[in-house]
């Protein structure tokens, strides 16, 4: 799917790349090329040159050149061979050929940025695997180049601000998520397995999401579901039956071309317990002053340490064991990320993910997630599934 050049976006990076003297920057992380060039690659080995002047150069893995060319901004385009009979290595190393090429023949050989300290990096969309770079790829870029800098952190503090065409991309992921959300709730039974409902989740949003009002190319789900005294974070779902009386928790990632939506959202087939009851209670008041606290110049330690604060009065000091607010974009988890330890304050454009949770001991517990637009006035909720599932 062809989205128009996103000029907000691209003059943004421009100009933090003027600030830093940079001629071009060179990307290889998949989120990145999306971030750049609107282009989804398959694999993880394609790259994108995006010079501080002219058109950026998109080096793609040649069998995906015809969809490079049908959604990517430039059109110049240059392909490389995923395999090749006198050449054994693998293939993002044809890719450093071909970019250092167009590096001589743009004339862009003075100062260079590169992904140097990006750690992570988005999964490629054909089975979500990382592409991990060596040192000699980096390397490869020093004889060629008068100087190479890290611009990992140019590129964070440009996708923490949000366009109105990112926005749009998200909102599709966000209506999926809920759509795909409603299909759970009017198909959940106590005993179902949690593996079903999490199949249930996806399946909806990778049916119903690829086409997706004719602007949405592919879209996938990923879930972990937990139902009942198997509710614990940072564990996988299991063939664990859904509880009548308890919530069925879902942690969920949707994507959208290279968008994203992150959230946790629940379920009951039956009344909740009077303890489950209190407990919705406890974290939704606190989840709803966190959201009262979402406006620019709110500062990103106060949201953290609120959240942290009221959960340790509603009796459970220390938890969550997860971050309570991150930024959501071009990947699930990405910059800010809000923390009592550290500064910084919100600005209009970014979008952040709220979850606070609480998790009992043997088992059990809840969380609630939805992403937050922070507007000149306050913010906007992305998600339209209700928060509060008794409603729901």
């Amino acid at each position: 799917m062809r989205w128009p050049v996103d000029e907000q976006k691209l003059s943004r990076v421009r100009a933090l790349m003027a600030e830093e003297e940079l001629d071009a920057i060179v990307v290889r992380a998949p989120d990145n090329i999306v971030y750049l060039t609107s282009y989804w690659c398959m694999k993880g080995y394609d790259l994108a040159i995006f010079p501080a002047v002219g058109d950026p150069i998109l080096v793609v893995l040649e069998p995906q050149l015809d969809e490079a060319a049908q959604s990517a901004w430039t059109s110049d385009l240059r392909p490389f061979d995923g395999y090749h009979p006198a050449d054994p290595r693998p293939p993002w190393y044809r890719a450093l050929e071909v970019c250092r090429q167009a590096l001589t023949e743009r004339d862009l050989t003075g100062r260079i940025g590169l992904e140097l300290t990006q750690g992570t990096q988005a999964a490629d969309r054909m089975v979500a695997e990382p592409t991990v770079f060596s040192q000699s790829w980096f390397d490869a870029f020093r004889p060629a180049c008068r100087e190479v800098v890290d611009c990992s952190g140019l590129l964070a503090r440009a996708r923490a601000i949000k366009t109105e065409q990112e926005i749009e991309r998200m909102r599709l992921a966000a209506e999926l998520a809920a759509a795909a959300m409603e299909q759970v709730r009017q198909a959940i039974r106590p005993g179902m397995r949690t593996s079903e409902i999490g199949a249930i989740y996806e399946g909806h949003v990778h049916s119903t999401g690829t086409g997706y009002k004719d602007k949405v190319q592919m879209a996938r789900a990923f879930t972990l579901v937990w139902s009942g005294p198997t509710i614990r974070t940072f564990t996988s779902t299991t063939d664990a039956p859904i509880c009548e009386h308890e919530p069925t928790l879902l942690e969920i990632w949707v994507c959208a071309d290279g968008y994203w939506s992150d959230l946790t959202k629940n379920a009951c087939p039956g009344k909740l317990t009077a303890e489950y009851d209190q407990l919705t209670d406890g974290l939704l008041q606190v989840y709803g002053r966190a959201i009262d606290h979402l406006a620019p110049g709110a500062s990103q330690a106060e949201l953290d340490r609120l959240v942290r604060e009221g959960i340790a009065k509603l009796g459970y000091p220390g938890q969550p064991s997860h971050p309570i607010a991150h930024g959501v974009g071009a990947r699930a988890h990405e910059p800010p990320f809000p923390h009592q330890a550290t500064g910084g304050e919100l600005q209009e454009g970014m979008v952040l993910a709220i979850e606070p949770g609480i998790y009992w001991e043997a088992g059990g517990g809840l969380r609630v997630e939805d992403n937050f637009l922070i507007t000149a006035t306050g913010y906007e909720k992305l998600g339209a599934y209700p928060d509060d599932f008794r409603t729901a």
